[in-house]
């Protein structure tokens, strides 16, 4: 796999300011090198760069994009755009061919996707056919994306970091 990154659709501002930060932190956690959003709203970018700088990592969020150009952009550069909808081919029966596809574009919607989405995606693909979040969603994809290698994933530039440990808290930095 050679990268992955989010596209963040139907973004409402006055509405969706936590659930988009957690898509961010998710893709970040997760294994993405960055996420696009399509929505002016600096307060994303300015909380998410705020966690890459304590917890380190070269996780990057581009504000106020247009959807349709970042993901036609991503296509003439030879990468592959794979939309995650309930509606979309079972995850577990495509996986491995979006695995082997190259960077990849994984667009998440909010409310409403706009039709035209699901035409320019390469993938339409359903995490599971029942209704959930879009959080849940991402994790599920980029765990069976990556197989699992990036939940022990650490970042030498991190400030913080958390300490395994079977009883109590245990983070460094603080």
């Amino acid at each position: 796999m050679a990268r992955a990154c989010v596209l963040r659709i139907g973004h409402r501002p006055e509405r969706d300011q936590r659930v988009t930060t957690h898509v961010a932190l998710t893709a970040r956690a997760l294994g993405a090198d960055g996420m696009y959003l399509a929505a002016n709203d600096p307060g994303i970018k300015k909380s998410v760069d705020s966690v890459v700088g304590r917890w380190g990592g070269e996780f990057f969020v581009e504000n106020n994009v247009s959807w349709r150009r970042c993901i036609t952009d991503w296509k003439v550069r030879g990468g592959t755009v794979a939309h995650l909808t309930m509606y979309g081919l079972r995850m577990t029966d495509v996986i491995d061919e979006v695995r082997d596809a190259g960077d990849l574009l994984v667009v998440v919607g909010a409310e409403k996707v706009p039709g035209d989405v699901f035409g320019l995606a390469d993938y339409n693909i359903s995490v599971t056919t029942q209704p959930h979040s879009e959080i849940s969603s991402l994790a599920l994809f980029l765990d069976h994306l990556f197989e699992g290698s990036e939940l022990n994933r650490e970042y030498p530039d991190a400030l913080m970091r958390i300490t395994p440990s079977a009883r109590g808290k245990m983070r460094n930095g603080e």
